[in-house]
């Protein structure tokens, strides 16, 4: 192997920052250089595709910037600092600054040239951090597949964050000054612990043979902000029967605070060795540990907030947004794999969407986030609508009942292995913050762990007293939780009640509550068989008539859109006023309400009635939003309905004349809209081909006119 030349690397490095020129032609790394200079940026990534695209550059010398990364950002660091241009604005002069005129005023007086220790090391000037970043056209690494051969290399990998550490300063250079000489001692620190100096190296000391006092300077020292997190492989990546592996990343500088426990992320970093330190060495004998020293992060599903859309997606978006069948579009795209359930989807499009918070003026909140139960007979797709959910919103932790206990939803006090302190380990419900959590075989559940639930639908905040630990952890999630009725399968003997088996406490926190039931129907028996044998044989949906959106375009929609705080007209208060005490005057007549009605009812339609509002970009919550949102909340019990009107004997065109003749009578009116008559009979179960045919009937008797293009209904007697 030829001897390496680091100077000729080093030219090579000045001249690639240089004269490297972007797609525009303008000096890429010139103008960052200029931003650094001026503080406006603390830190400088170099891409390793620039290098590849660089005209001058030979592959050797990319190869070995792969292969020994550490040392390379070193040299990239001193063409830098070679390469500094003048700040062209000015700013205001901080703590470092300050000592580094000083420093460099009196250099030229109290330094020998001949002690190293004495000589400022280029680290203590740096007020900026350089960063390679990894080429992202090959596939990441699994956490499995990187091996000893990689040490020292610049890898891409791909995980979970499990844990993360407090941000804690971490020492670059250790400043000494020495009691009797006067002189300012450095001492470069590379590994996690170091040897502090004690005696004065300076010549005058020696020379005196004074034993020189140092103190250590911490205001004169540099500190690197430090991170330590832990990643585990992705559960796609591990294989059967294995248990997922662990890597511990060392975040510095500008990267720290970029993670947070449950994201998804891809990082580039160097693989590094750590010799374990203090005890646990000599437990560990010669075995060394190694961790990942990172380099660029990326997420793989960005929050809504942070959402930054580009110029083609913004323009999608617009275009999607004057679409006025979008709400129906929007629903089909989720999972259209899935056949029929067009209503359960259009929930849940609304779950992912949610309604904004409300903080009012006293403290007091109102929470925004919708919370869906599903409750169905087994093989009507629920687990799997959950699934997909998890995947297309940012933020998702999927659990089931059976595998969760209370304390694993909530939060658990646990001792910290680094610093041996209680610590608080947040639990699905936490982790699942600003997302959603979806929590399946929801009625398998024990009663104990269910409670745990309570406080975190309705207030949003998990409170803790526990190992001298009290405080109040923010768990902002919409719940969507799937359940079986109380005898596996639904029993028309029984009442809704008996069936549903969960405590009303419980369930008047769900804004809904869907029943799916498995009805034998050839029609549709036929027309599902079809789709299933469709979807096994092409491993997609069938023609939907449309193109379905992409999981990321739907998420950059639903992140426009949820930007948008729609506000209920004065209008139309009277309108939802009206319609809740309908709601509750229809169940106090019943004997067995399929529901249970309360205030909290009233704020699900102010919910569902904003999030439709939301996915219009709309500032006011329109007459149509509402009349949707009760329609949504008739429809989740559709099923029992169809089943109530088979037991009273009615046939559907005579229900549908008494549904149209009850509205009339209630609203004093002569004149009926064919629109309203749509939505009121829709509610009900009913298609719009069973109301042509009854108003096709009635009219023929005289009962009522039709119009002839509007459809429109006009009573004939008084």
């Amino acid at each position: 192997m030829k001897d390496l030349d680091f100077a000729r690397d080093k030219a090579l490095a000045k001249d690639f920052l240089s004269n490297f020129a972007d797609a525009c032609g303008e000096a890429k790394y010139i103008n960052i250089l200029q931003e650094v200079a001026n503080r406006k940026l603390r830190s400088l990534q170099i891409e390793l595709e620039d290098l590849f695209n660089y005209k001058d550059l030979d592959e050797d010398f990319l190869r070995r910037v792969t292969e020994n990364t550490r040392r390379y950002i070193g040299i990239f660091a001193d063409a830098i600092d070679e390469l500094m241009p003048e700040p062209t604005e000015a700013f205001p002069d901080d703590d470092h600054d300050i000592l580094m005129t000083q420093r460099s005023e009196e250099g030229t007086e109290n330094v020998d040239g001949t002690d190293p220790q004495q000589k400022m090391p280029p680290e203590i000037k740096r007020f900026y951090e350089v960063y390679i970043r990894a080429s992202s056209k090959e596939r990441p690494f699994t956490i499995r597949e990187v091996k000893a051969s990689y040490i020292g290399q610049l890898v891409r990998v791909s995980g979970i964050v499990t844990r993360c550490s407090d941000v804690k300063p971490l020492m670059q250079v250790a400043v000494y000054t020495c009691e009797d000489c006067g002189f300012e001692i450095y001492q470069e620190v590379t590994a996690r612990v170091f040897m502090p100096l004690f005696e004065c190296p300076s010549t005058r000391c020696r020379t005196n043979r004074t034993k020189g006092n140092l103190i250590l300077q911490l205001r004169a020292s540099k500190f690197l902000k430090f991170q330590e997190a832990k990643i585990q492989e992705l559960a796609e990546h591990v294989p059967k029967g294995h248990i997922p592996r662990t890597m511990t990343v060392h975040f510095r500088g500008e990267l720290t605070r970029k993670v947070a426990p449950g994201d998804v992320v891809e990082l580039s970093g160097i693989f590094l060795p750590i010799p374990y330190t203090g005890f646990r060495a000599m437990r560990a004998g010669l075995v060394a540990d190694t961790y990942l020293e990172a380099m660029s992060v990326t997420h793989f599903k960005k929050k809504y907030e942070e959402y930054e859309l580009k110029g083609d997606e913004e323009e999608q978006i617009a275009r999607l947004a004057e679409d006025g069948d979008i709400y129906n579009k929007l629903a089909r795209s989720l999972a259209p794999e899935i056949f029929g359930h067009e209503d359960v989807k259009k929930a849940l499009l609304l779950l992912l969407v949610g309604a904004p918070h409300r903080k009012l003026k006293d403290g007091m909140k109102i929470r925004g986030d919708l919370h869906i139960c599903l409750m169905g007979d087994p093989g009507v797709a629920k687990s799997q609508l959950l699934k997909h959910i998890i995947n297309v919103a940012p933020r998702g932790v999927y659990t089931t009942g059976r595998g969760s206990s209370g304390v694993g939803l909530t939060a658990a006090v646990q001792k910290d292995p680094v610093t041996n302190e209680m610590v608080l380990e947040g639990g699905a419900l936490v982790l699942a913050d600003m997302g959603i959590c979806a929590i399946d075989e929801f009625d398998k559940m024990d009663e104990l762990d269910r409670t745990a639930i309570h406080e975190v639908m309705e207030q949003q905040t998990v409170s803790i007293a526990k190992a001298g630990i009290t405080t109040s952890l923010n768990a902002r999630t919409a719940l969507l939780a799937a359940a079986n009725p109380a005898w596996g399968r639904y029993d028309m003997r029984r009442t809704p009640a008996e069936n549903i088996n969960l405590p009303p406490a419980l369930l008047s926190r769900f804004d809904l509550l869907w029943l799916i039931l498995d009805r034998a129907d050839m029609d549709s028996d036929l027309e599902m068989a079809r789709h299933v044998v469709y979807v096994h044989q092409n491993k997609e949906s069938p023609a939907l008539g449309f193109t379905p959106l992409e999981p990321s375009i739907l998420r950059a929609y639903i992140s426009a859109a949820r930007r948008i705080s729609p506000c209920v007209p004065k209008e139309l208060e009277e309108y939802i006023a009206s319609a809740y005490s309908g709601i509750r005057q229809e169940e106090a007549k019943t004997n067995a309400p399929h529901s249970y009605t309360t205030v909290r009812t009233l704020l699900s339609i102010l919910r569902i009635s904003a999030a439709l509002a939301r996915l219009r970009f709309s500032e006011t919550v329109a007459q149509s939003d509402v009349d949707e949102a009760l329609r949504l909340m008739q429809m989740s019990k559709f099923s029992l309905y169809s089943d109530d009107r088979q037991k009273s004997g009615l046939d559907a065109i005579s229900d549908i004349y008494s549904i149209l003749r009850d509205e009339a009578a209630r609203s004093n009116r002569m004149d009926l809209s064919y629109a309203h008559a749509l939505n009121w009979i829709s509610r009900k179960g009913y298609s719009e081909a069973q109301l042509k045919e009854c108003l096709e009937e009635y009219a023929a008797l005289n009962v009522w006119q039709i119009h002839p293009n509007t459809f429109d209904i006009r009573f004939i007697d008084a």
